[in-house]
């Protein structure tokens, strides 16, 4: 919504707890011309899974954001895999009187 772009969502059927985000257009990818040679190995869009990650646990949910596909790496797409691991406690401070 920040980007100004509406991914699109897939979901394995086999697994409840796994999604992924399609984007089509990726506002990052505009910034990065080519990667170094030698650096192929590097994520410059890893941004996103940050905040995504990061998101999710303002809200108490644990997950492993990872890239699938990577435009900047000759893919068709942008895709990043999301994956539930737990769903934190959320601890009840009281004031003390």
């Amino acid at each position: 919504m920040y980007l100004g772009i509406t991914p699109s969502v897939t979901r394995n059927e086999s697994s409840r707890n796994e999604f992924s985000l399609i984007l089509d257009k990726n506002p990052l990818v505009e910034f990065v011309e080519e990667l170094p040679a030698g650096r192929s190995s590097l994520c410059y869009c890893n941004l996103l899974c940050g905040v995504i990650r990061g998101a999710l646990e303002m809200i108490h949910l644990t997950a492993d954001v990872t890239f699938l596909q990577d435009r900047l790496k000759g893919d068709k797409v942008t895709e990043i895999g999301i994956t539930f691991l737990k769903k934190l406690e959320e601890k009840k401070y009281r004031r003390k009187k």
